[in-house]
């Protein structure tokens, strides 16, 4: 997946499609103006930005994603372990749980994983 650069902003603005698509236009403009306090022209450049970046689209008046919130934070994430811990995973959790301690769901949930991985490769 190609890297995107945003914003907060323009990652608030993509969560909001996200969380809505398929949504008209106009209706995303009425959403903006009550979560983000945006005039409807704050909208719209937002929106034309994210669509030339290859991010969302606008077609008829319809606004989707071209690329799903899983694989933009999944990607995300990847690049967060690749610039700060040159890859390794392991480091960024041992940093990640250094600061931050799990709850015995967690540590469970995050041990399923590991058994599944293990299991299925």
């Amino acid at each position: 997946m190609k890297n995107f650069e945003l914003g907060a902003v323009q990652e608030r603005f993509a969560d909001i499609v996200w969380a809505n698509e398929p949504i008209a236009s106009g209706e995303l403009a009425k959403l903006c103006a009550s979560e983000l306090k945006w005039k409807r022209p704050t909208t719209y450049t937002v929106l034309r930005k994210l669509c030339e970046k290859g991010l969302l689209r606008n077609e008829d008046g319809i606004v989707s994603s071209i690329v799903s919130q899983k694989e933009y934070y999944s990607t995300k994430s990847e690049q967060v372990v690749e610039e700060s811990f040159k890859g390794s995973l392991p480091a960024f959790v041992a940093a990640f749980i250094s600061k931050k301690s799990l709850s015995q769901e967690e540590a469970a949930e995050i041990q399923k994983m590991i058994d599944s991985f293990r299991e299925n490769g």
